[in-house]
């Protein structure tokens, strides 16, 4: 999710749901540590519960990192293994670090041993064509030693070489009952299971022999399925309109451009917010409009809603 889930995209899918767990896009220990620290690091204190996920091999400079996020405030801090793109394997990060589960189980340590949040590892079942359970099963033995007790799992293997990152989150074959198969194997852990979930049944599905579930892609381009979540997990909040949403999100617009942040940048994050609804193509044909970027964002809601509702009074052709 690199260049999707910032914190505008993050508090947007907070007023959808005040429980879900929260995660960063991927930042890497060089991008912390030599880099601009308050634009990787910066979020808005509504986003909490909120992990920080790092992509980075050596242990010395996860650790640094990891204690920038817990100081920043984050509630967790997140070791990516899963990310399958060529960008990442140059970095020796990512989906590539399951073939050193060791070095992996090092960098966990490193972390836990200065942060006081928990560490979390996120990977694929495997990597490349070679598909094999006990491959998988040996990865989280080895990093569980190092004291993780979360692993979210991707249910399908990460093909390094040949195929786009966006092949790989579809050809490789989904396989659901291996991480069934690590929670039988190792009941004392947590796993949260990711890939290929699009909708409340499967969720509760998923809910009923797992610990938790991750939503992607899925979350992002149709966001209200989060409003159901906070019911799901037992916590009644006062429910919100799609309208009120965006209202909300309009003046966190007026607030960024305070800040220097141009409305744009935010409202890029919410054009799902309409999916399924009638008038919903031309909703967000005007909040995606280039041509009105020197308008402000007020001024394109009106245009918006106006959009909206004369999509939904005049009849379909």
């Amino acid at each position: 999710m690199m260049d999707w889930t910032d914190k505008h995209c993050r508090y947007f899918h907070r007023l959808l749901s005040d429980q879900a767990l929260l995660y960063t896009e991927m930042v890497t220990t060089g991008a912390l540590l030599y880099g601009d620290q308050p634009r990787h690091l910066d979020f808005h204190p509504e986003e909490h519960p909120v992990a920080l996920q790092l992509g980075g091999s050596e242990p010395s400079d996860l650790a640094k990192a990891a204690k920038l996020g817990e100081q920043w405030g984050y509630d967790e801090i997140n070791l990516n293994c899963g990310c399958p793109s060529e960008r990442v394997q140059r970095g020796a990060f990512g989906a590539c670090l399951m073939a050193e589960p060791q070095l992996v189980a090092d960098g966990v340590k490193a972390m836990l041993d200065v942060v006081d949040v928990p560490v979390t590892v996120k990977h694929r079942i495997g990597i490349d064509r070679v598909e094999s359970y006990e491959f998988v099963r040996d990865f989280v033995g080895t990093v569980s030693t190092a004291g993780c007790k979360t692993f979210i799992v991707h249910a399908r293997n990460a093909w390094l070489q040949g195929i786009s990152p966006k092949e790989n989150r579809q050809l490789p074959p989904l396989k659901p009952d291996w991480v069934r198969r690590l929670k039988n194997d190792f009941p004392q852990l947590f796993f949260v299971i990711n890939g290929g979930i699009v909708s409340m049944p499967q969720i509760r599905q998923h809910l009923s022999e797992l610990d938790g579930v991750m939503v992607g892609r899925e979350a992002y381009h149709n966001p209200w399925l989060l409003t159901e979540w906070d019911a799901e997990s037992g916590h009644h909040t006062p429910a919100k309109s799609r309208d009120q949403v965006e209202a909300l999100m309009v003046d966190y617009m007026e607030t960024q451009l305070a800040q220097g942040v141009a409305w744009f940048s935010v409202s890029r994050h919410m054009l799902g917010l309409r999916h399924g609804q009638p008038g919903a193509r031309k909703w967000r044909q005007v909040w995606s409009d280039h041509k009105l970027k020197h308008l402000p964002a007020r001024e394109v809601a009106k245009m918006a809603a106006s959009a909206l509702s004369s999509d939904v009074q005049s009849p379909l052709t």
